[in-house]
């Protein structure tokens, strides 16, 4: 008989990363970090979930979405209505940069280009990107959240809670 089929097959646990952006200096713009810290403090105990926060996403972001199984790309929106949380699946980008979003005026990549350059540099890529955007209505100079992102932040952190445990039931 085969030793290999008298032992337990063990799978890994999928994994999921949450990837925020924004700057906590400019108002609504905020946003993602504090989901962010918010989501670090939710899943502490869990190790199959990271949580990232940066203020822009970078093509170094590329080694961190290939380690994960999935992504959930988190950001502030001005092309929404300032407090409209929404949950988007990302697309794959494969032209080389020339995808335009609605965050392409306010960071350096985007959450489908960061997926093609993942794809392109590691062969792999994430088998479930979601983006979860807030609308913004200031992104003016300070630290302190409008009153209809704020009003959102339970809604926001629900759906994100949500989106994570789905993504590590599959």
């Amino acid at each position: 008989m085969n030793p290999d089929l008298m032992e337990p097959i063990h799978f890994e646990k999928p994994s999921c990363l949450v990837l925020a952006c924004g700057n906590t200096l400019r108002s609504d713009d905020g946003v993602g970090p504090r989901l962010a810290m918010w989501a670090a403090e939710r899943f502490s105990d869990n190790s199959h979930v990271r949580v990232l926060a940066r203020q822009q996403w970078t093509p170094d972001l590329a080694k961190d979405i290939a380690d994960a199984d999935s992504v959930v790309f988190v950001d502030s929106t001005v092309e929404s209505k300032p407090g409209r949380v929404r949950l988007t699946p990302v697309p794959l980008h494969l032209n080389n940069g020339a995808a335009e979003t609605e965050n392409s005026a306010t960071h350096h990549i985007d959450p489908p280009e960061l997926l093609g350059l993942t794809r392109e540099l590691y062969g792999s890529m994430s088998a479930f990107a979601m983006l979860l955007t807030v609308g913004a209505g200031s992104t003016e100079l300070g630290e302190k959240l409008s009153d209809p992102v704020e009003a959102a932040l339970p809604r926001a952190r629900g759906l994100l809670e949500k989106t994570v445990l789905r993504f590590l039931s599959n």
